[in-house]
């Protein structure tokens, strides 16, 4: 475990790194260099007391021995000169092992402040050199803070995902395991410690790695300290072998340094891990492994993608192509555990179904789906686990669905640990079922016939699909929505549209348009649209009495309300009456149909627009306790909800103002910034298999940047059209239908979309020198801007800004020190919105465990 005083010392060195690198990466790489430097001046002074000399700061490199950078004679200004020399040269140094060469390859020092550098040593100073476990947690501590997106699309996978994917595939000693995008590598290091594990005297009970940690972060004193002397049962040939059987790839050097450390750091003195393009290089294709753990790119890397032709799938998508990649490169016996996303279960692409396919027949033995916020704050992405055994998957006929809820953690941005996480069930059932082909009672698993999933194509991986119908293990009465003393369904109609009599009346007619899909359940007082008596005579729409719920169930499946006026639907809805008001109350009916939402789309059947027939929507049952405890629960979530709607408010009514100081110079707006114009690209040229992404209108939102990556242009595009590619943080600005009340359209391009191009009718914005991007950012969002795009709008069918005109917008242009600190004080506010954000998580989290508990979840 990470004692305190070594973590205090790692905030300490990113506390005073920070000041002259924002950035959390560059503040990991600085740390890494210095913690090697340190440790190789250790390991000289060891070898020294133990009657040998210096090895790596010998020669010409002994002036950079850290006691001489220390120097009572040497000032800061030559400390900052003597270092960056010693790091920059450090690679050539004839002394070091290549371990360290690699490490420091291409290292140099960011920032040229002496008094930064020398307290900076000065803390690194503290650490020792040592192989414990405890500097290798450190160096995972370390490597936490970097979880933003990298520039192929990696995110951190949490440590509890990697400890549960790592028991449930089970690795050994004599097993050779690799993963072909190691990030820091934290699977190998996982799959090492769980290796040291099973091989541990003291291990008794046989636990895996993911019980073992869950042990271990628990509070001192409410269980026995972790295991002492891991792996004590290994002999030292064991351990020198294990260790040669570990491989990692990864396409960024500086992925390969931080792995290199990390692994060095945990008992590897010479780890395999290379600097490969996985997808693009052909020199180690013919490497095979017997255990493969990865949680690849989930998109094509910048600059795309070009695979070369060993691969069985045709494919320019990376998670495709990763996936084929680990399935040919098992050995006979070989298994592998890969986390994918959710496009790869269930998308209608050509090369997604072949991969489907032939993951069915050869490879694929059961598939865990994982909550939607389990990469929170990094990504919302939805995911799965592909889980492989070449073996296994010959001999059974079945494949295991594991669907996990929850995880063990709420899924808000703090990632708070609850109770109830499902996770170690998972993995005994999955174990059960590799052992036996059989499963015992779950609410969370079920099997599969492949014949069923072959069954019309497209081998579709979303368990829920197959599931025939839904148990819960509630202590409350299962009632069926067929049960006609309780609840009436009603199906909605409508009108003819060319009969102008039956429309625009006075009798409310409910639409999608109405249960906005923020909503968690929307409560209708009025629809949009309106029919008249002889409408709702001539169709079959019929009219609900006060107090129905109506849901969803045709193309957009599972939007819930509650109509507060009486109201009629279209035929897109299914409406429960509440025929007996003793037995339920028609919120909590409503609330526990939210937990069907999965089901019912499940159910539902067509081609284009899917829907549920009313036949299927009877067969739903949900759980209904005595009327005063389903009051008691109503009670509960109808605070919570209000908490919810307050911190809504203040999200939704929040608009940062600058106040224009009238002494401010005011400027055109192609005098502080860039303007470039977009180009208009043939539609022919776009794919989504091309890699080069491109901003559209579609993508410029109100403050908003609607990530749509479905707009990608050839390669060759980001050289031939150069003069229009924008970078993460600058400004685009939609000039079509660009008239909102507070001003323009303008967002932020995002992080890691470096080398976008933009289409024609939008502008992007690039800050020249002494210019805050963010000040304009809110300038250009604020009320000031409206009217001068209101009066320079071309068309008033379509309101257009010419790029000539919004080039000759007038702007303030304060000194850079105000611009900075209205920025700042936007910031401060914007923290205080976000912790409002953050209620709504917390709050919508205890909503949805209290609808659980009701089910037995």
């Amino acid at each position: 475990m990470l004692d305190t005083s070594t973590k205090k010392r790692i905030d300490d060195c990113r506390d005073i790194l920070v000041g002259k690198l924002p950035d959390p990466k560059a503040q990991i790489e600085q740390i890494t260099i210095g913690l090697i430097y340190k440790f190789m001046d250790d390991m000289d002074k060891e070898a020294i007391e133990l009657g040998g000399s210096a090895k790596f700061f010998s020669g010409d490199y002994e002036k950079y021995a850290w006691d001489k950078l220390f120097d009572t004679k040497v000032t800061a200004a030559e400390m900052l000169r003597l270092y960056s020399d010693a790091i920059e040269s450090m690679e050539k140094n004839p002394n070091i092992p290549q371990l360290f060469r690699d490490i420091f390859n291409n290292a140099y020092l960011p920032y040229r402040d002496p008094e930064t550098l020398k307290l900076f040593l000065k803390t690194i100073g503290e650490f020792e050199y040592t192989h414990s476990e405890k500097l290798g947690d450190a160096f995972e501590y370390l490597l936490s803070v970097m979880g933003s997106q990298g520039d192929a699309g990696q995110f951190r996978t949490p440590r509890h995902i990697i400890d549960f994917l790592v028991a449930i595939i089970d690795p050994d000693k004599g097993e050779t395991i690799l993963d072909p995008a190691c990030g820091t590598a934290g699977f190998l290091i996982s799959a090492y410690k769980h290796i040291l594990l099973k091989h541990t005297k003291a291990n008794k009970e046989g636990l895996n790695i993911f019980e073992y940690n869950k042990l271990s972060n628990l509070p001192e004193g409410k269980t026995g300290k972790p295991f002492n002397n891991l792996g004590d049962q290994l002999t030292p040939d064991d351990r020198k072998k294990l260790i040669q059987n570990f491989a990692g790839y990864d396409i960024s050097p500086d992925m390969v340094r931080l792995s290199l450390v990390n692994l060095y750091l945990h008992g590897f003195s010479d780890p395999h891990i290379n600097e490969y393009d996985t997808l693009s290089s052909e020199d180690r294709w013919n490497e095979n492994f017997d255990v493969v753990l990865a949680n690849p790119p989930f998109m094509s890397p910048k600059g795309g993608i070009r695979p070369h032709k060993k691969f069985t799938i045709s494919s320019n998508r990376s998670e495709v192509l990763f996936v084929d990649y680990i399935a040919e490169h098992l050995n006979p016996k070989g298994k592998a555990g890969i986390i994918v996303p959710e496009g790869v279960i269930f998308q209608s692409g050509t090369a997604y179904k072949a991969l489907r396919k032939m993951l069915v027949e050869d490879y694929l033995y059961a598939v865990v789906s994982l909550p939607a916020g389990v990469f929170n704050p990094y990504s919302g992405v939805k995911t799965s686990i592909l889980l492989m055994d070449k073996a296994i998957a010959k001999q059974r006929n079945e494949i295991l669905f594991v669907k996990i809820d929850n995880d063990g953690y709420n899924l808000g941005a703090q990632r708070a640990a609850v109770k109830g996480g499902q996770l170690k069930e998972a993995i005994a059932l999955t174990h059960e079922f590799v052992a036996s082909g059989e499963i015992s009672d779950s609410l969370i698993a079920h099997a599969v016939l492949k014949t069923e999933i072959a069954a019309n194509g497209d081998y579709n991986l979303s368990g829920e699909r197959y599931k025939s119908k839904l148990v819960a293990d509630s202590n409350f009465e299962m009632v069926d929505l067929s049960n006609e003393e309780i609840f009436k369904i009603l199906s909605g109609g409508t009108p003819s549209s060319s009969v102008d009599e039956y429309w625009n009346g006075d009798i409310n007619w409910a639409t999608l348009i109405d249960l906005p899909q923020s909503e968690f359940i929307s409560v209708i007082y009025s629809t949009e649209r309106k029919i008249t008596e002889e409408g709702l005579k001539n169709s079959s729409a019929k009219m609900l009495p006060i107090n129905s719920v109506i849901v969803s169930t045709r193309a957009t499946i599972g939007r819930i309300a509650i109509n507060a006026a009486e109201c009629s639907t279209n035929q897109g809805f299914k409406n429960i009456i509440i025929e007996d008001f003793s037995k339920a109350n028609t919120y909590f009916v409503a609330l526990m149909m939210t937990r069907l939402i999965d089901r019912m789309n499940a159910m539902a059947t067509g081609g284009t627009f899917k829907e549920l027939s009313t036949s299927n929507f009877k067969t739903l049952q949900i759980p209904l306790p005595p009327l005063s405890i389903q009051e008691e629960i109503v009670a509960e979530i109808e605070g919570y909800q209000k908490i919810i709607n307050g911190a809504k408010a203040v999200v939704a009514n929040y608009k940062p103002k600058i106040d224009i100081d009238p002494d401010w110079e005011m400027v055109e707006l192609e005098t502080i910034a860039q303007v470039i114009s977009g180009y208009g690209f043939n539609s022919s040229d776009f794919s989504d298999d091309n890699p080069i992404r491109c901003i559209k209108i579609t993508n410029v939102g109100v403050r908003e940047f609607v990530d749509d990556d479905s707009s990608r242009l050839p390669e060759h595009f980001i050289e031939e059209y150069s003069r229009y590619a924008v970078n993460t943080g600058d400004l685009v600005i939609s000039l079509t239908r660009t008239i909102i009340s507070s001003g323009l359209k303008v967002a932020v391009v995002p992080e890691s979309w470096d080398n976008t191009l933009v289409n024609q009718r939008v502008a992007g914005l690039k800050p020249m020198k002494d210019s805050n991007i963010q000040f304009l950012y809110h300038y250009l969002c604020s009320d000031s801007v409206y009217k001068y795009v209101e009066e320079q709008s071309r068309s008033l069918m379509q309101p257009n800004l010419s790029v000539t005109d919004l080039k000759k917008l007038p702007v303030p242009n304060p000194p850079i020190d105000i611009q900075n600190g209205i920025v700042q004080q936007i910031q401060i506010e914007q923290e205080l919105v976000n912790s409002n954000k953050k209620l709504i998580e917390i709050f919508e989290q205890k909503i949805t465990e209290r609808i659980a508990k009701v089910w037995g979840e």
